[in-house]
Formats: structure tokens, C-alpha cells, sequence
């Protein structure tokens, strides 16, 4: 049990514009984006930093994907493992790469390259501690990216490390469209 969804035809025109905008974006209205009907404001905001984050900048959407895929599973969030193992594959990411980040199997992964590696190791341990990523992990991260991606993947990690749980605390359900779909990645509850 959570918060309802605020449907399109209880919206006020603030909240109509970012279901409008995500919309356009993702083919569907996601029930994330209905809990920020009570809160439009916070859904613009949201709406505009999602669809900052998902797309190729300093650092590729695939990669991007990649450490999403990871920050949310390890936050057992099935919600967001559900939607992102879709983008993954829309992406061209194959399934058994996406089943390979599932605990520490990407460390032995044929599938994934050293600065890939990395950056998971990144993203385990912002999910542990953030205050204690070792310099050894400092320079592998600085042999394989630059500083401008670094702070990418971080923001990524973050944000959607925060993505899940504000979802998963306000109790946002899979769309319809998802019934019936078997993750890849599993979430223990």
C-alpha cells in the first residue's frame, strides 16, 4: 500500500505538462511518474532530470543502463529492474550481459570490459559506503575514464539509487503492460 496515481483526467494543467512530456518520451504514462501528480512541481523536476539522464552524453545511455540496472537491483527494487531490463534491451544489450550483473558475476564476466568492471565496483560500493571508495578503485576508475564521465556515473548511480527508493517507499506498482514479464535480474522481497 502506498499513495494513489494521479490519473491524467485528475491532473491540473502543471501536471498534465509533464505527463505530456514524459509520455512523449517513454510510449506510456509510468506510474512513477503519477505519484509526482501530488507533487507537480517535483514531477518537472523529476521528468527533466530523468530524460537528462537517459540518453548519450559523456557517458553512453548503454552504460548508463548498465550502472542503473546495477544501483537498483542491489536496492531491490523490482520496479525499476523491470523498466530498465526493457530499456537494456531496446538498447541492444544482450541478456546474458544483463544476467551478469547480478552479484559479483561481473567481475569474472566475459561480457563486460575493465572500465565496465570499474564503474560497477563503483556502484557497489556508493550502495555500501560512499565515503569509502578506495584508492585503488580511484585508479582504475582515472585509467579508463575521465573526470567528466566519473562525475556522470556517479549522478547516474545516485540518482537512482534515490529513484528506488522513492518509489519502492511510496509503493509504485509495474504497469499492466509488465504483468506476466520474468526479470532477468532477480529481486529478493
Amino acid at each position: 500500500m502506498g499513495v494513489t496515481y494521479v490519473e491524467r483526467e485528475q491532473a491540473n494543467a502543471e501536471t498534465i505538462a509533464f505527463y505530456d512530456k514524459s509520455e512523449g518520451r517513454f510510449q506510456a504514462l509510468l506510474n512513477i511518474f503519477k505519484v509526482f501528480g501530488h507533487q507537480p512541481e517535483y514531477g518537472t523536476v523529476f521528468t527533466n532530470l530523468i530524460m537528462a539522464v537517459l540518453k548519450d552524453g559523456v557517458l553512453d545511455w548503454k552504460t548508463k543502463e548498465l550502472l542503473i540496472l546495477k544501483a537498483t537491483q542491489r536496492n531491490q527494487c523490482q520496479y525499476c529492474v523491470v523498466q530498465h531490463e526493457r530499456v537494456s534491451d531496446m538498447l541492444g544489450i544482450s541478456e546474458e550481459k544483463i544476467a551478469d550483473i547480478d552479484g559479483d558475476r561481473y567481475k569474472t564476466s566475459e561480457h563486460f570490459n575493465e572500465a565496465e568492471k570499474a564503474l560497477l565496483d563503483l556502484t557497489v560500493q556508493i550502495g555500501e559506503d560512499a565515503n569509502r571508495v578506495s584508492a585503488e578503485l580511484w585508479e582504475r576508475l582515472h585509467a579508463n575514464w575521465n573526470e567528466a564521465q566519473i562525475v556522470d556515473a556517479v549522478f547516474v548511480i545516485t540518482i537512482y539509487i534515490a529513484v528506488s527508493k522513492f518509489g519502492d517507499a511510496l509503493g509504485v506498482a509495474l504497469e499492466p503492460m509488465f504483468e506476466g514479464v520474468q526479470p532477468i535480474l532477480k529481486v529478493e522481497h
